[in-house]
């Protein structure tokens, strides 16, 4: 009784071994059916099989069999060069056995990431969304969620699977996500794809690898002080290792980031954390991608000018190579920190891509931007970038939202006018100015625009820009 018991767990070790053996090669969820990869690329694609097993990886694009093996690690990865936008096509995976991938289109491929504003979906209910889903039959846009994990190292694989956009899976979907990829599809006429890996409540911190925050004292110090929360992670990479890592290196055309709400507490921190952020991430990518990111809107927060103070900190990251920013200080909701007019948000974010990634002359992207500014007697006055077609007041005769300050910090309410391209500003307190900003205050709604109907940012040229009450 006994050998034959031996006997039958041996034939059912035998048989799960082997097939194992015929199952071996696997690919990380990120790669499936109905995805998009990035046109006019060298992508790289991988995933694990038995060591020293043969892989070949065949695309119908071209029909070119590229062969590898995998490691003593039991992990391969292979280079395919992918043609210009179009499809479907498919991708044949083989080793002992074989992974039919179908449906796989070739276009633009965008991250989109941050809290719970980048993560909202139109089911959760957004301006004129009972109207926008029945309209979601774009058979080229497909998205593929990542969902909410943590994790205290990089992991090798997420859950999740790419759809094609219904107004079946669109509600469901980012909704800022879909009407950029919407918008950028429409005008570029090629499929899209859509990564969204957001978490709301979560700040910045968690989405960087903790090795690149603690190669900053700073950055270790500020994240040392963040309270736990019962909704989400605090420290640092903690969603980084679960959310972004496994996506790693899947190729990207660029990344969409609406983040910071967590992080007004210290928003003088912020401004070396986002950039580091953006390093990171393209260092990580190997590939130094356009990095899109939304200002915070006005909202009501609980210490004076800590939301001012995070908008500054997001304007400098302008300075950070290939970014760009836009301006939502008209479009948000002062009671809400969830502004419900997402379509405005894709589709600005979306005419930046346009216009800086894809090269479209035509398109306005950005609202006025501070440039300098030069004491004239007892005036200041303040250039702005994206002014070319003018200044403008929208929604009254006066300019709002400026003051002026002397040599002693002490900044009062000043009255400011167009003068062509630039604002002249002066206070009659104020005999002296030495200093200027705008949109200093948490609930800003600034009347200030460009003609092409972008309002301006929040600006503060000082230097203690996060200690300025």
């Amino acid at each position: 009784m006994l050998r034959n018991a031996l006997q039958f767990w041996a034939i059912c070790l035998l048989f799960l071994l082997s097939n194992q053996t015929v199952k071996a090669v696997s690919l990380p969820k990120i790669f499936g059916s109905h995805m998009v990869l990035q046109q006019n690329a060298e992508i790289t694609m991988w995933g694990w099989g038995n060591p020293s097993e043969e892989i070949t990886v065949t695309s119908s694009w071209n029909q070119e069999a590229v062969k590898t093996k995998a490691s003593n690690l039991a992990q391969w990865q292979v280079k395919l060069k992918t043609p210009a936008a179009g499809g479907p096509f498919t991708i044949m995976v083989k080793g002992h056995n074989a992974i039919n991938l179908e449906d796989v289109l070739i276009g633009e491929v965008w991250l989109c990431s941050g809290q719970s504003n980048m993560e909202w979906t139109t089911n959760a209910g957004i301006d004129n969304g009972a109207a926008e889903i029945p309209k979601a039959n774009f058979p080229s846009i497909r998205f593929f969620t990542v969902p909410r994990k943590s994790a205290d190292g990089a992991q090798l694989d997420v859950d999740g699977q790419w759809v094609v956009c219904t107004p079946q899976t669109m509600p469901y979907f980012s909704a800022v996500g879909y009407f950029f990829g919407r918008q950028i599809h429409q005008n570029l006429s090629m499929p899209v794809g859509l990564i969204n890996s957001s978490w709301g409540g979560t700040p910045a911190e968690v989405w960087v690898n903790p090795q690149a925050i603690a190669k900053s004292e700073n950055l270790v110090d500020a994240a040392a002080k963040l309270k736990e929360v019962p909704w989400g992670p605090v420290r640092p990479g903690k969603a980084y290792n679960a959310m972004i890592a496994p996506l790693i290196p899947f190729r990207l055309a660029g990344a969409l980031w609406y983040q910071g709400e967590a992080n007004v507490s210290d928003p003088g921190n912020y401004a070396q954390l986002l950039p580091a952020l953006i390093q990171n991430w393209r260092q990580e990518w190997s590939n130094d991608f356009p990095f899109y990111y939304v200002q915070l809107a006005p909202y009501k927060y609980g210490r004076p000018h800590e939301g001012a103070m995070l908008r500054e900190a997001q304007r400098r990251t302008l300075t950070t190579p290939n970014t760009g920013m836009i301006v939502i200080s008209d479009i948000g909701n002062k009671e809400d920190i969830h502004p419900r007019n997402k379509i405005d948000v894709g589709l600005r974010l979306a005419n930046l891509a346009l216009a800086k990634t894809y090269g479209k002359k035509d398109i306005v992207y950005s609202g006025p931007l501070y440039r300098s500014m030069k004491v004239e007697g007892n005036k200041i006055r303040v250039s702005f970038d994206h002014a070319e077609s003018g200044l403008v007041v929208k929604n009254g005769k006066e300019l709002t939202d400026f003051e002026i300050a002397g040599s002693d910090q002490k900044f009062v309410k000043a009255s400011a006018r167009i003068s062509g391209k630039t604002i002249i500003v002066q206070a009659p307190e104020v005999k002296d100015p030495v200093a200027v900003r705008f949109a200093w205050d948490n609930i800003a709604e600034p009347n200030l625009f460009n003609k092409a109907g972008l309002p301006a940012s929040t600006f503060h040229p000082g230097d203690n820009f996060a200690d300025s009450q």
